[in-house]
């Protein structure tokens, strides 16, 4: 399974009534896809406020993005939590529902030992027969996805790549000791560039909602050997990478992205609670960023 370079984990679009808004899914869907250059997209993941999505709001969105999608990308469906029987079973719902991959975060919470942790990602792989995107992020979950972890799991079949917001010095012993093939994408945009000169495929990505473009062309410059473009590339976009998680301080993902959509003309509406709504000051800064000026409607 092919999932491209450009990842975007989307945003739930929610109306005034805190429920999701499928009128604008569909139309931040063809902007994912259309405008921004995705090669695929994650639904449901933490951009996506999974913790506060039901099960069956997954699985609806699984569905309408599978059909929105019709082919034009990748859906990758984010059915991981820190209950590995609840994991498989919408895991397996995932399936049927017609997604091409999916996405499991690292048990949070419960802090399992690396053995706890590959019999949790290894029980889920083996329930499905769908390709397998692990997500390591310790600053959310609490535990890191050692990089001996990651390659005894790439050695399943269908655990095909990665998503690690670790340190380069991790993802280069991933990156030297996986299989043909294993590919490893950045979970933070503003160390794509950098995660890529040391072996990794790609991006999973939050600014893409934005900048997709201009990282699609960061990224082929880079691949194609203009190692002066894409740097280029990156400090102009690095101001956006950094804005969008700290704006000026550190703010949860995905409340700046939604803001931003909204200023550029999709409003994707609030965050659902414990998450807080941006505050006055959050959204002049967000605002501020060039590359969102450039769009202001």
């Amino acid at each position: 399974m092919e999932f491209g370079r450009l990842i975007t984990a989307m945003v739930t679009p929610f109306d005034s009534e805190g429920n999701i808004d499928w009128s604008t899914t569909e139309k931040l869907l063809e902007r994912l896809i259309v405008d921004q250059q995705s090669d695929s997209i994650v639904v449901a993941g933490t951009t996506g406020e999974s913790p506060t999505l039901t099960h069956e709001e997954k699985l609806e969105l699984f569905s309408f993005a599978v059909k929105q999608a019709n082919g034009r990308v990748k859906i990758i469906a984010g059915t991981g939590s820190n209950n590995t029987r609840a994991s498989i079973e919408l895991s397996r719902e995932a399936e049927q529902c017609g997604v091409d991959g999916l996405l499991l975060v690292a048990p949070y919470y419960n802090k399992p030992s690396q053995e706890g942790l590959y019999l949790h990602f290894k029980s889920i792989a083996e329930s499905t027969k769908l390709p397998v995107m692990l997500y390591n992020v310790e600053g959310r979950t609490g535990v890191n996805i050692s990089a001996q972890t990651t390659l005894r799991l790439a050695e399943l079949p269908n655990v095909v790549a990665t998503k690690d917001c670790a340190n380069l010095e991790q993802l280069t012993a991933i990156a030297a000791g996986a299989p043909e093939g294993f590919r490893i994408y950045s979970g933070d945009d503003s160390a794509a560039l950098p995660a890529m000169a040391v072996g990794a495929y790609g991006i999973v990505s939050v600014a893409s909602h934005i900048v997709g473009k201009e990282m699609k062309d960061m990224i082929n410059s880079y691949v194609s050997g203009d190692v002066v473009k894409a740097a280029k590339l990156h400090q102009e976009l690095s101001p956006v990478f950094k804005g969008l998680f700290h704006c000026p301080h550190p703010t949860p993902n995905p409340v700046p992205v939604k803001h931003a959509l909204s200023l550029v003309g999709l409003p994707v509406g609030s965050v659902r609670l414990p998450l807080a709504p941006i505050t006055p000051d959050e959204a002049s800064f967000v605002a501020s960023l060039k590359p969102i000026k450039d769009q202001l409607q």
